[in-house]
């Protein structure tokens, strides 16, 4: 019970620092900012606001800097929110796993890259490129016209029961 308790409070700081961060907070230095998920310490008296920040490694300082400022009106906007009896300290930290995530693809990305030969693997291919290579497959083979009916009705048999409808033979294989 108290665990989940934990995770609504969670959810309830996440949501409030989110909304503050983006829209009431007039700081400059504050830009690029995404709240990915906050921690509650088990007496709720810590909070730990996880965010992602885009942009130079100074950028990010800067905007760390902003948000350690912010913290106590943060706090002030979670005291109108939340019913318990104390509003948990906020401090804010960056959260590497969207950073590392995209790094994560981009070695994955490199590597197939390198053992395709910078050809794109087969299910990236598009249909419409899919079709042509089919087309361009077509027009090389080697197959007799059509032009004896037995030829016609080889050729029909291949492309299936609608296709001998089509070309007038009714010779079917039993």
């Amino acid at each position: 019970m108290k665990s989940h308790r934990i995770a609504r409070v969670s959810e309830v700081i996440r949501e409030t620092a989110a909304n503050a961060i983006l829209f009431e907070l007039k700081d400059p230095r504050v830009k690029n900012v995404t709240v990915t998920r906050a921690e509650v310490s088990g007496d709720l008296q810590h909070a730990k606001v996880f965010v992602s920040v885009m942009g130079t490694e100074k950028e990010q300082q800067l905007t760390m800097h902003g948000l350690k400022s912010a913290a106590g009106f943060v706090q002030t906007k979670l005291a109108d929110r939340l019913t318990s009896r104390y509003v948990p300290h906020v401090t804010f930290v960056i959260d590497e796993g969207v950073k590392k995530s995209i790094e994560i693809a981009r070695l994955i990305r490199e590597e197939n890259d390198r053992l395709t030969g910078g050809q794109p693997a087969p299910e990236e291919v598009d249909d419409d490129e899919a079709d042509e290579a089919d087309d361009d497959a077509d027009e090389g083979t080697d197959e007799p016209a059509p032009e004896s009916p037995t030829a016609a009705s080889e050729h029909a048999a291949e492309q299936g029961p609608r296709a001998e409808a089509a070309e007038g033979t009714t010779d079917r294989p039993n």
